[in-house]
């Protein structure tokens, strides 16, 4: 049975804590849908109706392009232990990059890792529970350090260069790349 409240309470927000992974999704009309794992603790809720997240560079930057489009995201998270649970966040969601007004106050909450291009901020408008018995009971083993590893021998010029020409999505809505490296603080 979905239970939905306006925002995060205090269960939530400790089931939150709990979870090594979340899920993020997006879309924009006449765009695909983008679903992507999340890791590292790169999560954090700002309050009972704000929450936001780190972005690291990857593949793409679909959520960006789809945020500035349309606006709409939506959070998941899975509880891989007991009580079986998943929680949905419904939102609106900003890209807040290093270059924009902001930045600072937003990148206070996080230890910022080798990579970070931008910080999704997100408005919470509804959240939803739900039973989650179909999701299998795991144990994490250990974070893959592939990516931040990856980022930290980067040249930082050719880094930024490379993601500044990352302008549109896969279907060729506009993105806004960073304006620079961040080596991180871990």
């Amino acid at each position: 049975m979905a239970d939905f409240s306006d925002t995060l309470t205090a269960d939530h927000i400790a089931m939150i804590e709990n979870q090594p992974i979340f899920f993020v999704a997006t879309a924009a009309e006449g765009a695909r849908i983008n679903l992507s794992p999340k890791g590292y603790d790169a999560f954090r809720v700002l309050g009972p109706d704000r929450v936001a997240y780190l972005d690291l560079g990857g593949s793409g930057n679909e959520t960006n392009a789809h945020l500035l489009a349309d606006g709409r995201i939506t959070i998941m998270f899975c509880n891989f232990q007991q009580p079986a649970l998943i929680l949905r966040i419904y939102g609106k969601g900003t890209p807040v990059l290093p270059q924009d007004e902001g930045w600072e106050a937003l990148a206070a909450n996080f230890v910022l890792l080798p990579g970070t291009r931008q910080i999704f901020d997100i408005a919470v408008e509804s959240v939803q529970t739900s039973c989650g018995w179909g999701v299998p009971v795991m144990e994490l083993e250990k974070e893959r350090a592939t990516l931040v590893k990856y980022h930290a021998q980067a040249d930082p010029a050719k880094w930024t260069a490379k993601t500044a020409a990352r302008v549109t999505s896969i279907d060729g809505l506009p993105a806004r790349p960073t304006d620079r490296y961040i080596a991180g603080d871990a």
